[in-house]
């Protein structure tokens, strides 16, 4: 890996050449000494005592190993360790919190294939960290230290158990029983493939799991919120009311309809924000999303007397936004939603256990929900190999924007955004046709490959 190890949502390769063992054990070590340093303090004696780390991974092969660093580093840095098993990234950051916690760490690459691998950090109450904490730890990799020895040294415990300390946390959250709601579940093969459909059936639905049985190296493949088309086909021939999907650390929520239409992650916010809104729960009667969700969102926001707070694209950026404004819902159109009267961090199981609920208070259909928002057609293309910093100086790009952006004129909208991470720029276009958002799409993608070439 070269320049800043961090990236959107923790440090991530692929295990065993980019994340290493090695590299694994040097950051716990390092994340040790930022986010342990204090250890808890105990009020019967007026003392800190070790600090504790909670761990957690997705069913990938590599993290088995990289659990074994990661766990290395932080028992030898004095830090005890309870290992959860495989759960949910927001299983974990609700861990950290629920067990008093003073650091977490979940062992997963998300969405991504299962050669990847990568490590977040998770601070005491299951928050996310922020940059400047993220800078200190890799400031700190390799640095001298002095090592506990004996008594000093921390201990290792499996907590496997606490997965229903997680579930139990969940169903509290929804004020109504999931009965009569017969539901297609997609595990991913991921980390949710235990708990997801064991939350759902003890909160009364009928629940039919598939893609649930990793085998370390399925996680990912052809399913989940990234490939929705096995469940669409299972909803369908099974005649199920709906199907959820998580991606391979559920922390991502879609849905399929009883005719098989994909609904994603502006859609769910959509019926959420109109259930929070209309029962006196949505805070400010607003909702933060990022640059990227669908202008058909936003319209349905403002028919809705609603108000959107737009960010870049990443939910830290729209979690970082809803604790700023006090607002309590929020997310993306990948799926990622935050409702933050209940959880830290995006959760997938509580987003599709409140967006259930909510059809079974309202009743009908989620075709019948999601049909308040009228997604408009939406084109992406990745323009690779350019220079980015060309985009922000180019007067020929920002004239062909301009030239887009009035033949669109309300019904449409341009967004010419760097990758973050790579050489690429993405072209997004929104239009009334998918044939006008096609072509004008074409169009911007090669001004950039001309003018940022």
């Amino acid at each position: 890996m070269t320049g800043r190890l961090f990236g959107t949502d923790g440090v991530r390769g692929v295990a065993g050449r980019d994340l290493t063992a090695e590299l694994a054990m040097d950051l716990s070590v390092a994340a040790a000494h930022v986010l342990g340093d204090a250890g808890a303090f105990d009020g019967n004696t007026g003392r800190r005592g070790r600090p504790v780390a909670v761990v957690g991974r997705d069913p990938r092969a590599s993290g088995e190993f990289l659990e074994a660093a990661v766990v290395a580093g932080l028992a030898s840095s004095g830090v005890d360790v309870l290992r959860l098993g495989v759960l949910p990234t927001p299983a974990v950051a609700y861990l950290t919190a629920a067990l008093g916690a003073d650091l977490g760490v979940m062992l997963s690459a998300s969405h991504n294939p299962a050669p990847d691998n990568g490590i977040k950090f998770l601070a005491r109450g299951g928050y996310k960290l922020p940059d400047e904490v993220e800078n200190e730890i890799e400031r700190r990799l390799g640095e001298k230290w002095e090592r506990p020895v004996g008594a000093a040294v921390g201990r290792v415990r499996d907590a496997f158990g606490e997965a229903d300390r997680y579930i139990s946390h969940l169903l509290e959250t929804i004020p109504c029983s999931l009965e009569g709601l017969d539901v297609v579940v997609d595990c991913a093969n991921g980390a949710a493939h235990m708990v997801a459909p064991e939350a759902l059936r003890r909160a009364g639905a009928t629940v039919e799991a598939i893609c649930a049985s990793p085998d370390g190296l399925n996680i990912n493949d052809g399913c989940g919120s990234t490939d929705m088309e096995r469940l669409r086909q299972e909803v369908v021939s099974r005649g199920a009311d709906l199907g959820v999907a998580y991606d391979g650390d559920a922390d991502r929520c879609m849905a399929v309809t009883h005719t098989g239409e994909i609904v994603d992650g502006d859609q769910i916010m959509t019926i959420l924000a109109l259930a929070m809104k209309e029962e006196g729960r949505l805070a400010h009667d607003t909702v933060v999303a990022t640059v990227m969700s669908n202008l058909g969102f936003k319209i349905a926001m403002r028919e809705a007397g609603l108000r959107v707070v737009e960010t870049a694209v990443g939910d830290r950026y729209v979690l970082s936004a809803m604790q700023e404004g006090g607002y309590n819902l929020g997310g993306e159109q990948s799926g990622h939603v935050l409702l933050l009267d209940h959880a830290t961090t995006g959760d997938g199981l509580l987003t599709s256990l409140h967006l259930l609920s909510v059809l079974v208070r309202k009743g009908g259909t989620l075709a019948d929900l999601a049909s308040v928002m009228k997604r408009l057609p939406q084109v992406l293309i990745n323009v690779k190999d350019v220079d980015k910093a060309k985009a922000a100086v180019s007067e020929e790009l920002a004239a062909a924007v301009a030239r887009a952006e009035k033949e669109l004129g309300d019904s449409g909208r341009v967004l010419i955004r760097p990758s973050g991470t790579e050489p690429m720029i993405r072209v997004m276009v929104e239009a009334a046709s998918e044939e006008e958002a096609r072509r004008l799409a074409a169009s911007l993608a090669d001004t950039v490959r001309v003018t940022c070439a």
